[in-house]
This record gives C-alpha cells, sequence and structure tokens, in this order.
C-alpha cells in the first residue's frame, strides 16, 4: 500500500504573497532576470542589492526594502569589477557576501542553503545561471532542468528569500518573448517573475526593465535608466512590453549620437530641480541639439510639464507623477 497523507485545501492556512519589491520580486520564489550581453543586467542587480544594504528606497516608490543579500557572479572580478560597482551605488559592502571556495563548483543541494541559512539572505543572485545550474545538467532538457529548479524553489520558499537568476537571451529574435531564454523552456516555467533589460531602439543609452511575466501580481510598468561609470542612473516610467522590446532592434555605439546628447542635457539639468523650457531650449541651441530630438527625449524621459504664471517649466518624473506625455509648450 502507498504511504502517504490526503490533505484537504479547508485544512490549508492562507497567507498572502510578500514582497521584495512590488510586483517584480516577490519573497520565497523565483525570479528570472534576462537580456542580451552588455545590456545592463548585472548593474541593475547591483543597485537593487545596494539598495537593499542601506535600507534605501526602491526607484519610483516609496517602499523601504533593508537586509542581507549572497551574490554569485563568474563572468566579472569581485576586486575590480563587483565591489567597486556597489561602492560606486553607495552599498554596505558588510550586507552583500558570495560564497568561496577553492574548487568553484557551488552546490545547489548543500552549498547554497547553508549560505542562506548563515547569511539570513533576503535574497540569492546566481549570475549567469548557467555557471551554477551544474557541469552534467544539460540546458535544453526539461528533465535535468527541472529537478534544479526545483531545488532553487524549495529553498526559496524554505527561507522566504528571493531567488533570482540572471541569464542572456538566445538569438531567437524573430520567435515569442517566452522563448528567447536560453535553455530549457522550464526555466521560465518555474519562475514567477521575469524581468527583460534591453535598449531602447530610439536611444541606445538608455536602459529599459521590461516586466515580461507575472504569475503573483499584475504586470509592473516599464522603467528606464542610463549606465554612467558603471552605475545606474533612473530616468522613469517607460510605455513599451516586453514582448516590443525583444522584436526590436537596438542601437548600439553613436548611431543615436544627439538623442544621447539629449538625454545628457536634459538629466544634468533637470536633477536639481525643475527648470524653465526656454532656458532648456537655450542649452539645446548651445550643443546643436535639434526641437525635434529635444521633444523626442522629453517624451521618452516622461518629463513632466507645468504651466506657470512666467511660461512653462520642465522637471523630471517621481512616483506620484501620473505621466502625460505630448503636452505642447506654448
Amino acid at each position: 500500500m502507498t504511504d502517504y497523507n490526503l490533505v484537504y485545501y479547508k485544512d490549508i492556512e492562507s497567507r498572502e504573497i510578500d514582497w521584495l519589491w512590488y510586483p517584480y520580486i516577490p519573497l520565497g520564489k523565483i525570479t528570472i532576470i534576462q537580456g542580451d550581453p552588455g545590456e545592463g543586467k548585472t548593474t541593475f542587480v547591483l543597485n537593487l542589492l545596494s539598495i537593499l544594504s542601506t535600507g534605501g528606497t526602491l526607484p519610483f516608490s516609496a517602499e523601504r526594502i533593508s537586509g542581507n543579500a549572497i551574490y554569485q557572479n563568474t563572468e566579472d572580478d569581485n576586486a575590480d569589477t563587483i565591489k567597486p560597482r556597489l561602492e560606486r551605488h553607495g552599498a554596505d559592502c558588510s550586507k552583500i557576501c558570495f560564497i568561496d571556495k577553492p574548487d568553484g563548483l557551488i552546490s545547489l543541494e548543500d552549498d547554497l542553503e547553508e549560505a542562506v541559512s548563515r547569511s539570513h539572505a533576503k535574497i540569492i543572485v546566481l549570475d549567469p545561471i548557467q555557471s551554477f545550474i551544474g557541469e552534467g545538467t544539460d540546458m535544453n532538457r526539461a528533465n535535468s532542468v527541472r529537478p534544479r529548479m526545483n531545488r532553487l524553489k524549495d529553498i526559496a520558499e524554505k527561507y522566504g528569500c528571493a531567488v533570482v537568476i540572471v541569464g542572456h537571451l538566445n538569438k531567437n529574435s524573430g520567435g515569442k518573448s517566452g522563448y528567447r531564454g536560453l535553455g530549457s523552456i522550464d526555466f521560465a516555467a518555474a519562475a514567477r517573475s521575469i524581468l527583460v533589460i534591453g535598449r531602447s531602439s530610439e536611444n541606445g543609452s538608455v536602459r529599459i526593465m521590461a516586466h515580461q511575466k507575472s504569475n503573483l501580481a499584475p504586470l509592473g510598468r516599464s522603467l528606464a535608466f542610463s549606465l554612467a561609470d558603471g552605475k545606474v542612473e533612473w530616468i522613469g516610467p517607460y510605455a513599451i512590453t516586453a514582448e516590443e522590446l525583444l522584436s526590436t532592434p537596438r542601437p548600439f555605439g553613436n548611431e543615436a549620437p544627439k538623442s544621447s546628447s539629449a538625454y545628457t542635457l536634459l538629466r544634468n539639468m533637470l536633477r536639481s530641480g525643475e527648470k524653465s523650457f526656454s532656458e532648456i531650449c537655450d542649452a539645446a541651441f548651445e550643443e546643436r541639439i535639434g526641437r525635434r530630438t529635444l521633444m523626442s527625449v522629453k517624451s521618452e524621459m516622461n518629463i513632466i510639464s507645468v504651466k506657470r504664471s512666467d511660461g512653462w517649466y520642465w522637471r523630471l518624473p517621481d512616483a506620484d507623477d501620473n505621466i502625460k506625455k505630448g503636452v505642447p509648450e506654448e
């Protein structure tokens, strides 16, 4: 006779989902962050860990988070890349750790769970997932991937921490966004949330975080940011879906130099507060930035237009703004 119990759902106590960052990263679950190489996935993650380590406020939110983190990375050097980027973001590095083993092989069965128990980490990041899934695991076979993902799921649920796995996209640019992740679809199936990092089609210096999948809450709005000297600079909400982000070719290098100059100009002028439209136009003229480019980047950055008694003023959006686009200046 089979040894098992029948459990009725009337005996299960319902509970609400806890969040590290609503609606993007749930606690006790798996989240995937994916994108093409060089798009800023690692720097985006380090920005988030820095906020967590200092008890800071999440982007465009009044919510504060605090706690410890485990960050495992095999593509960048800890001393000359990871720590300097954490420091640029103002991280408390005493709250962010990694597992250091002589052979470099991290076991999901033993090492990771013990590290979470010892560090009381609120988030574990495996960047990229290919380095930690196991040498004997075929990433394209469901029966190989599923046990590894189930193990990560068990750790997340047991310790109430967010497990975030970072991965590159495949080159199937014509396929659906759900099939752009490397390896078996079981990676995406196991995740409760998937975030995509990519570049704006209009401005190669602007990165976008788009919410591709969410099983536990409505999809969150897409958010734009730039990378400056290894540091994330948040811009604001961005009107694009993950499907659109992945289906549109992205510019690289200097393909959009004027847009990049306009973004830099507006960001520098408005970061200290609102400026008059006439003052902005004068500065744009000196930089040889045309009105069409200026207005396009203004829309892309979701800059707010405010009418004063002496004319129009521009300012950067904040968490309470209902973004308005296409408001003409007089």
